[in-house]
């Protein structure tokens, strides 16, 4: 086989020593012939052979005449005389040969035999596979491997029966081609590189380049880039679509085996698919709690990422590459179409059937809703503003326009659906839950946390887009992060801090899945329409494969924090001394007040006017002085005004505005009558209505422009708000003070209406974090409520009392979910360690499937060790007899985490005779005394000391890194201290 190398430095001729006679002692010897063999010397070093595609060069097999060790040979030519004494053999040679020879056969009897035994019939077994007994026609095919540390060539002989994928696969390589590849990869680079591509942004070119980089190093060329690297991610794709089967082959084998087991009908459970999804939501063997009329089976939650787009092919293309055969968590493009339509059709009849709403028409409720119409619309015009702000993916430049997620609570994905519009249309979401809902027994409820949940009920009960009993079993709910976008009444009824149900669950998953994800915007950006959807596939799978061990840790975590929550609510609600009763009948007062519909046409239509009227005049005079300033400047600094023109514009916009608002005054005075008229006479000397006007006029705009600072997506943008508008915020914060400062003078020099309440102050420190309690939200003393308002309104420890109590209502929800899941988790396990007992049972003559079960029981086992270890404090809903593995498995796959993990060589420090750096300094090293300071410190680092007590050995391990949400990454290494 031909190489190129470099050619080495001549060596002189060497002489050999080996002539035992010289040439004075036997004349008639020849003097001695000597060869010297050197690698120069072989030709075949100096004409390196190419392969058949790849032109690479590979090193040839050694000249005969090299010995191991030595690179030169020297050979003599001579003969013994006849003359020569020969050595006497005698007794003792014979008796040491004898006794080598006994030795060597005891050890090939005894020892060598009996241990080739197993091996040999192995052999046998496997390589009678690859030998033909058809008699098919053979090919010969040379193929380049691709290993860790050198690229070496093999010949194989092919045929129908037994192709080179099969022979390759044997040999621990992967093919490029099925039928007659060129190359082959090791699996352990592939899997390196696997595992390598989930974890960054994937660039197989940029890995190619350096694997050829490293080689050439080495003396192995290849002078063709690109021949590698197509063929290099050939084999790599369908190295991980073989991967991604053989494992769900394994978990169809156990799942089979489970249901056969399973004594619940299967119509009472979700299908196999939402099981293997999450656990913890679907895994249980009760779906459908008694308690499930106030608290929903499960939580969901939808939301749309623009950013997870593809570009149109730049010559107009419309061939598709061909579809996978790994199962795919993306809806298909026919169930989003038949919905598309559907949602079109429901429109069209019932718009026909819908009567037009008269503009002048009081405020409602629209049928099967609790916020009336006024504030839905505002709710609506708030997002369509930001989503005009937002940058959409425009169809002319991209075919595929982003994503839509269906999450669990559990930050696991569902579904996804692919966009394809410029926008967020509501048939999406709809796909998604028709497809959940699908999957679902009929008796399951579903909570849903969507940015616009209002919006998207609102559409399902106008238009009738899902069916009554679909509607039934949904909880619609807004997501935490967005739900400050809402107006306040929207707020009440549909914020998961005052909503049943919700607990503490926050709708912001697919936030973190984005996150999760945004690594393959560059490479996806310019992917085949399904190679964009494998890779995606194929994250989300590495996302499933981290989460689940951080099942016990998440449900740990929540406990802790819910207790918390509860504990400090409580203990306020007590200092307060309000009756339950009494805050719950106040809540129910402040959610009819707060969400009544707004009169348009009353009895006080002309105060509205009146009030209308003297707002527009405080505008009004803040135009006069801006008009006023303008004209001062152009006055006084005429000649120093760099753009006359642009200043004459500015100060024409000025007038025009001051126009209009002038015009509007002197129409609505028209409007009054004399009573009105003389009633406007009379407020305007009311210096207390004129201060509250002007500080409810202040608090919406700070609300307003709260709400702007919300949907400020682009970095650019925050960076401005926060230098400009953020100071902007705080003075008007400042001038609302001050305002509610003189109405308290005036109610206390009585100078206000009697019934007059004080308004609250918005605290500067944390305005805007935005928290659904906050002052901003509430117009306590700037409206007029009657003679005696409530206590709701009016008393401070009924408000506090409220906010607590609701408090303490999610996180008793929060409690019992979790609780659920604990049991839910336990069952799971149990279930899942019977089945896979039973499969081995079934599989004891299948070699490779015991094989891979036993490896699947291994991984439950490890898992177990952590859940049983995280759950111990959190109380079961239900009782459950067993985890499932015994106690012995336990204690020896807990001491097996142990080595594994923290394993240190000490031989080798010692070794050294100087203390250096590892680097494994760099995790930070912790004793941890109690799972609460864990908690808090497990986002950085985790390493704990260690006890092999055989009794208490499961108790007294530490669990190691697991992050703030299931998908999050962890590090895989600790100290042990």
């Amino acid at each position: 086989m031909a190489v190129r190398r470099p050619k080495p430095r001549r060596r002189e001729p060497s002489t050999s020593k080996v002539a035992s006679l010289t040439q004075e002692e036997c004349p008639s010897i020849p003097p001695p012939i000597t060869i010297t063999c050197e690698p120069w010397m072989n030709r075949a070093w100096r004409r390196p052979r190419q392969t058949r595609q790849l032109n690479l060069y590979l090193p040839a097999p050694p000249p005969m005449l090299v010995l191991p060790g030595r690179q030169h040979l020297t050979q003599q030519n001579f003969c013994r005389p006849s003359s020569a004494p020969r050595t006497p053999v005698t007794q003792e040679d014979i008796d040491i040969t004898d006794e080598k020879r006994a030795n060597q056969w005891r050890r090939w009897s005894q020892d060598i035999i009996p241990s080739l035994l197993v091996p040999y019939l192995s052999y046998i077994q496997q390589t009678s596979a690859l030998l033909c007994q058809a008699g098919c026609r053979t090919r010969n095919i040379t193929v380049a491997c691709v290993h860790f540390d050198a690229l070496k060539e093999i010949n194989i002989i092919t045929c129908p029966c037994f192709p080179a994928p099969l022979q390759l696969l044997r040999h621990g390589l992967f093919p490029c081609a099925p039928l007659a590849p060129s190359l082959a990869v090791d699996l352990r680079v592939l899997e390196f590189v696997r595992l390598l591509f989930v974890r960054q942004s994937p660039n197989q070119t940029a890995w190619c380049d350096a694997v050829e980089t490293f080689l050439d190093g080495m003396g192995y060329k290849l002078s063709c880039k690109n021949n590698l690297c197509r063929r290099f991610g050939n084999a790599f794709h369908w190295y991980r679509v073989l991967s991604i089967l053989a494992r769900n082959h394994i978990s169809t084998v156990i799942a089979d085996v489970r249901r056969s087991q399973a004594r619940i009908p299967l119509i009472d459970q979700p299908t196999e698919y939402l099981r293997s999804r999450c656990l913890l939501c679907f895994g249980g063997n009760v779906c459908h709690g008694p308690d499930a009329h106030s608290i929903p089976d499960v939580i969901v939650c939808i939301d749309a990422c623009f950013t997870q787009k593809c570009s149109t092919n730049p010559r107009g293309g419309s061939s598709i590459d061909p579809p996978n055969p790994t199962p795919t968590f993306f809806l298909s493009n026919d169930d989003v179409k038949a919905m598309e339509d559907f949602v079109k059709s429901c429109r069209r009849e019932r718009r026909r059937m819908r009567v037009s709403r008269v503009e002048g028409e009081e405020d409602c409720y629209e049928e099967g809703m609790c916020v009336p119409v006024s504030v839905l619309n505002g709710c609506g015009e708030s997002f369509v503003a930001a989503d005009k702000k937002r940058e959409k993916a425009s169809t002319r430049f991209f075919t595929d326009t982003g994503l839509m997620a269906l999450l669990c609570r559990h930050d696991r994905v569902l579904w996804l659906a692919n966009l394809t519009s410029a926008g967020e249309k509501q048939h999406y979401a709809l796909a998604l839950l028709d497809q959940l809902f699908k999957h679902m027994p009929p008796q399951m409820t579903v909570g849903l946390l969507y940015d616009i949940g209002c919006q998207l009920e609102r559409s399902c009960q106008k238009w009738q887009l899902l069916d009554e009993n679909t509607l039934s079993r949904i909880s619609f709910a807004v997501a935490v992060f967005h739900a400050y976008g809402h107006q306040w009444p929207c707020q009440i009824i549909y914020h998961p801090r005052k909503r049943e149900g919700f607990g503490l669950s926050d709708g912001e998953g697919c936030e973190r899945l984005w996150s999760s994800l945004k690594q393959l915007i560059p490479s996806l950006r310019v992917s085949g329409f399904h190679q964009r959807f494998f890779v995606l596939d194929v994250q989300i799978r590495h996302l499933d494969t981290k989460s689940i061990q951080g099942y016990g840790h998440w449900l740990h975590r929540r406990w802790v924090h819910c207790q918390m929550k509860k504990n400090a609510a409580l203990d306020s609600l007590l200092d307060l001394d309000v009756d339950e009763d009494i805050l719950r009948a106040q809540w129910k007062a402040q959610i009819a007040h707060q969400t009544r519909p707004i009169p348009r046409q009353s009895q006080n239509k002309a105060a509205e006017v009146i009030t209308t009227i003297l707002a527009l005049e405080k505008t009004l005079d803040a135009h006069e002085t801006s008009v006023h300033e303008l004209e001062m400047q152009l006055y006084v600094y005429v000649g120093g005004v760099a753009n006359v023109v642009e200043f004459n514009l500015q100060l024409a916009n000025a007038r025009s505005r001051r126009a209009k608002i002038a015009d509007t005054i002197r129409r609505r005075k028209a409007a009054l009558g004399p009573q009105g008229q003389a009633d406007l006479k009379m407020m305007k000397n009311d210096i207390y209505l004129t201060i509250r006007l002007n500080a409810c006029a202040v608090k919406t705009r700070i609300r307003d422009r709260l709400h702007q600072r919300k949907f400020e997506l682009e970095r650019l943008e925050r960076s401005y708000r926060a230098t400009v508008n953020e100071p902007a915020i705080l003075k008007l914060v400042s001038t609302y003070n001050g305002l509610c400062t003189q109405l308290v003078s005036l109610i206390c020099q009585r100078r206000a209406p009697p019934s007059a309440i004080p308004p609250h102050p918005i605290a500067r420190e944390g305005i805007f974090l935005l928290d659904v309690n906050d002052e901003i939200w509430q117009d306590v003393g700037l409206d007029d409520d009657g003679m005696h308002p409530p206590a709701w309104l009016s008393d401070e420890a009924t408000r506090s009392g409220i906010r607590l109590q609701l408090e303490v209502d999610r996180c008793v929800e929060e409690e019992t979910r979790v609780m659920r899941e604990r049991s839910v988790m336990q069952e799971w396990m149990l279930a899942e360690w019977d089945a896979i007992q039973t499969a081995l049972r079934d599989a004891a003559n299948d070699l490779v499937m015991s094989f891979h079960l036993r490896a699947h029981a291994e991984e439950l086992l490890s898992i177990c060790v952590v859940w049983k270890k995280k759950a111990q404090e959190i109380p079961c809903a239900w009782p459950v007899k067993s985890w499932g593995p015994p106690n012995e498995d336990l204690l020896r796959a807990a001491r097996d985490q142990v080595q594994s993990s923290f394993f240190q060589d000490d031989d080798d420090d010692e070794s050294v005779g100087v203390e250096e750096e590892s680097d494994e300094e760099g995790d930070m090293a912790y004793e941890v005394g109690d799972d609460e300071l864990m908690d808090a410190i497990e986002e950085v680092a985790l390493a704990d000391e260690y006890r092999y007590q055989d009794e208490d050995f499961i108790d007294d391990i530490e669990d190691s890194f697991m992050p703030l949400s299931p998908t999050k990454p962890t590090p895989k290494k600790c100290r042990c201290i």
